[in-house]
């Protein structure tokens, strides 16, 4: 017997807000749109719980940026200026309210997985996080969303050890970044090898720092890799990582630009292989995390593949094998 779990999916028109200029900038509210749309009308519709977030407070975002920084963000759409550090960081005045608004998804997703009966949850956030740094905006990233609910998970609710996985084509040097001297939070990131592939870091040597070292697990990829090599090293890396960690919370960093139709990054991802990867992370959430996972959404720029990659990743994150 086999059976769909629920899932909770937390969105906010506020997203749309968030203007990048058009022309060719390639995150843009397309992408959020065409998830809505796909999954309104495709086979999940009826297991799916349409939540809206509440934006972020302050003293959590405090918790992983820079008290500077963020009046510096403000400061800067409030200016009517159009980008932050850098040209690809484009903004308007509604960017900062989007972006608080995207902290604030993950905030909500921990609080209904520790307090409600559904355990899975997914944010089809933007603007994306997991480049953001401290005191830096990079690569689309304003607010680094997976950073900030996994610390807000460990103050609140006394979830000690935590298990990030970034599947997102290019490293998120901004989640590594601000947990790489924690040996309570384990960051493992599957992505292009930074030889090749913007930020340029997530190097295989890259294991953590002091109290740290061994929490970091980076797994670069060739260009051109595809399914076969991701699946080995889900098997090979991923899974021994998790059995050695035994984590009481689990967020994924739900990047889908590896996708064969993607072309932010060389690798070559089928859709269906986002159903295979939903599967394992279903698999180490039963065993490891009362079944709890929360999914939050940072690339994926071929606004079709994206909706249908969200569509088979949480298909095989809900698809319950009895």
């Amino acid at each position: 017997m086999a059976e769909f779990q629920n899932i909770i999916i937390i969105d906010s028109p506020v997203y749309d807000n968030h203007d990048t200029g058009g022309g060719t900038h390639p995150e843009t509210p397309e992408r959020v749109r065409a998830i809505r749309e796909r999954l309104n009308s495709g086979p999940l519709a009826s297991f799916l719980k349409w939540v809206e977030p509440r934006p972020a407070a302050r003293k959590w975002l405090m918790a992983v940026h820079d008290e500077s920084y963020l009046f510096r963000f403000e400061e800067a759409v409030l200016a009517g200026q159009t980008w932050l550090g850098h040209q690809d960081n484009q903004i308007c005045f509604d960017s900062f309210d989007s972006a608080v608004m995207a902290a604030g998804a993950g905030l909500a997703g921990v609080d209904l997985l520790e307090k409600g009966a559904e355990k899975l949850v997914f944010c089809p956030v933007r603007p994306p996080g997991h480049h953001a740094e401290r005191a830096m905006a990079l690569g689309f990233c304003f607010l680094n969303n997976i950073a900030i609910a996994a610390d807000y998970w460990q103050r609140v609710y006394d979830r000690q050890r935590i298990f990030i996985l970034d599947f997102d084509a290019h490293h998120g040097n901004g989640i590594q970044a601000a947990f790489e001297t924690s040996a309570a939070i384990f960051y493992a990131s599957i992505h292009e090898h930074p030889t090749y592939s913007f930020p340029g870091s997530g190097y295989a040597e890259e294991r953590g720092l002091d109290g740290g070292r061994g929490a970091t697990l980076n797994i670069p990829l060739p260009p051109g890799a595809g399914d076969d090599m991701v699946l080995e090293a889900v098997k090979e890396k991923i899974g021994p990582a998790l059995e050695n960690f035994r984590p009481e919370a689990l967020i994924i960093a739900a990047g889908f630009d590896a996708h064969e139709q993607d072309d932010m990054s060389g690798l070559d991802y089928s859709t269906i292989l986002y159903s295979r990867l939903g599967g394992w992370i279903r698999k180490w959430a039963g065993q490891f995390c009362g079944g709890r996972v929360l999914s939050i959404l940072e690339g994926g720029y071929n606004p079709q593949a994206l909706a249908l990659s969200v569509e088979s990743y949480l298909a095989g994150l809900a698809y319950d094998k009895m």
